[in-house]
């Protein structure tokens, strides 16, 4: 693949920037130490990469880079990029359609100078143009609205999410299925033992991780403290998903701090029905003592319930540790997994919204929303979304909105526990032949790999 040629780096993300159908790869370095080049890697259709950086436009060794997102800001059909960088001017690359990209970022408005640890990007305000959110540490984070004229106006104190002072990953996403885009900050606070605090049952003193719910009239409300998350974390990579099928995202925190005795549990945290969160790192398994880097959610063995994966290990060589996979056992809710192909949008499909309204018994809230992202900054879940539906029955409709040519697709009468693809503009969806994947646990542990258990132990 080619691969192994390339300079290790501290995050990455996939993408399609050439519309080719094949999902391209965006390596960045530099992360809290001192500039260095991040790639773009083109995938070549054959299992192999050739890196692209310097003819794309986008090779540059005067940044330290922690983050990058992608989206379509302009509606051209093509994705464009933003870096964020630390103690340099963040960039935003468009993407010219031919290979090559343009940075845009002074004329666009967006070549603040912070330490910026995460950047996503989403359409909070429903104007069809992706906005774009930047989680900066030990300052005052940024949210850039999109005019829609190529240009972005900084909006984030007037809209009160400028907070945690102290932050790290942050995603866009519609955690109470409202139909609206919700705004989650992660805290980066481990000072004096916060992270102990909790289990102690001691109030917080360090820097709160923040929900922000969308008001649906152009503004946020922190809701932080009612929905159960009023805590300090020290949280690096992280990601959200649907561990349950219930169709409401659960989200998971890699925690950690560079010293050796910074040892706490990574948290995973359940969505109950969109009005509050739980914490069930201990009962799920999923606790791990590790510094936890890059996360994803991804329904890795192809049976309809969603699999987390994580980087795991410290900032020096003795602190390395193997990765992980936690498996997840299923359970009775339904699902559906739906791959969106773009034709006049971006064929990664990055900024399409789907709506889900499902029939059937017991549904409280029969309606369920999705924007196509890869999730979370620190760590990439697929493209591909997978939406739990619960004990619905059926899907009365799916609803699929498309960035670039404002279109609205409309399937009706859809069943459950299936892998499908809709293209935009057909009127009728293909469905994925998808084989499951099994994976067996070792008879006996291996003590290079101590994060695996005998079979039957637990």
């Amino acid at each position: 693949s080619h691969l192994a040629e390339q300079l290790g780096g501290i995050n990455i993300v996939q993408t399609d920037f050439n519309n080719d159908g094949w999902l391209d790869i965006y390596v960045m370095r530099g992360g809290w130490e001192w500039p260095m080049r991040n790639s773009l890697l083109r995938n070549n259709r054959d299992g192999t990469f050739t890196d692209v950086t310097l003819e794309s436009g986008l090779l540059s060794v005067d940044h330290p880079t922690h983050s990058a997102a992608w989206a379509d800001y302009d509606n051209d059909g093509w994705v464009d990029l933003y870096v964020g960088h630390e103690h340099t001017p963040s960039q935003l690359f468009r993407n010219k359609g031919d290979g090559t990209f343009e940075d845009v970022s002074a004329k666009a408005g967006v070549n603040r100078v912070a330490f910026t640890k995460g950047v996503a990007w989403g359409d909070y305000d429903g104007d069809g143009y992706p906005d774009l959110y930047v989680s900066n540490y030990g300052e005052d984070n940024f949210l850039y609205h999109n005019r829609g004229d190529g240009s972005f106006e900084e909006v984030a104190t007037q809209l009160g999410v400028e907070k945690p002072k102290w932050s790290f990953p942050t995603w866009f996403w519609d955690y109470d299925n409202d139909g609206r885009l919700d705004l989650f900050v992660a805290s980066y606070y481990f000072a004096s033992g916060e992270w102990v605090r909790p289990y102690l049952g001691l109030p917080r003193q360090g820097d709160s991780m923040k929900l922000y719910r969308n008001t649906g009239k152009g503004t946020f409300a922190d809701v932080t403290r009612e929905t159960g998350l009023d805590r300090a974390v020290a949280a690096m990579g992280a990601n959200f998903g649907d561990v349950d099928n219930d169709g409401f995202l659960d989200f998971y925190l890699g925690t950690g701090a560079p010293t050796y005795t910074a040892l706490m549990p990574n948290l995973l945290y359940r969505n109950h029905d969109g009005k509050y969160f739980v914490d069930i790192s201990s009962s799920s398994g999923t606790g791990h003592l590790q510094k936890g880097h890059g996360v994803s959610f991804a329904d890795v063995d192809n049976d309809g319930n969603e699999d987390l994966f994580e980087n795991l290990g410290g900032a020096v060589p003795g602190d390395k540790y193997n990765s992980v996979l936690f498996m997840n056992p299923g359970h009775s809710n339904r699902w559906i997994s739906i791959k969106l192909v773009g034709v006049k949008s971006n064929r990664a499909a990055i900024g399409a919204k789907i709506k889900l309204t499902l029939a059937g018994l017991g549904q409280a809230n029969a309606i369920r929303y999705r924007e196509v992202s890869s999730g979370g900054s620190f760590g990439a879940s697929p493209l591909m979304q997978h939406i739990g539906i619960g004990k619905a029955t059926a899907i009365a409709s799916i609803e699929v909105t498309w960035p670039a040519s404002r279109t609205r697709q409309v399937f009706k009468d859809v069943a459950p526990n299936q892998f499908i693809e809709i293209k935009e503009f057909e009127k009728t969806y293909t469905k994925r032949r998808v084989r499951p994947v099994n994976f067996t646990r070792p008879a006996v542990t291996d003590p290079r790999m101590p994060h695996r258990h005998p079979q039957g132990s637990s």
